[in-house]
């Protein structure tokens, strides 16, 4: 420290001080945690409801188990497949309605803008008749 005058040494010093103080100070903190329990609850399901131009409502969404045969749906119901927005259920109605009812779920596949990653995630939702 040969060199340093007095009020370098002092200020010096002080770093030092707030150095070790806060180091301490933030070590205790974080050795003082226990464990954290967090607690879930599972949000109330509210059934959202569409309101068709015939005023028929449907839930904005499948209920579980629910499957709907793309051969006899509408806009309105096909919108409630997940992926399924107004323009790929116009699209879906307007293949059928130009080719003929669809032979298998595989035959969605032809509908411009479903892919294999979309279709996969139809399957369990979607039917072709009596399937």
């Amino acid at each position: 420290m040969a060199g340093l005058s007095n009020y370098e040494k002092a200020v010096l010093g002080l770093t030092a001080g707030f150095v070790l103080f806060t180091g301490a100070w933030f070590w205790s903190q974080n050795r003082e945690r226990g464990e954290i329990q967090v607690t879930t609850m599972p949000r109330p399901q509210q059934e959202i409801v569409q309101t068709q131009e015939d005023g028929e409502e449907w839930p904005d969404s499948l209920l579980p188990g629910e499957t709907i045969d793309v051969n006899t749906a509408d806009e309105y119901e096909l919108q409630r497949l997940p992926g399924i927005g107004e323009k790929r259920a116009r699209d879906i109605v307007a293949y059928r309605e130009e080719h003929g009812p669809f032979g298998s779920v595989d035959e969605l596949d032809e509908v411009s803008g479903i892919g294999p990653g979309i279709l996969g995630g139809l399957r369990d939702y979607v039917r072709v008749g009596g399937e």
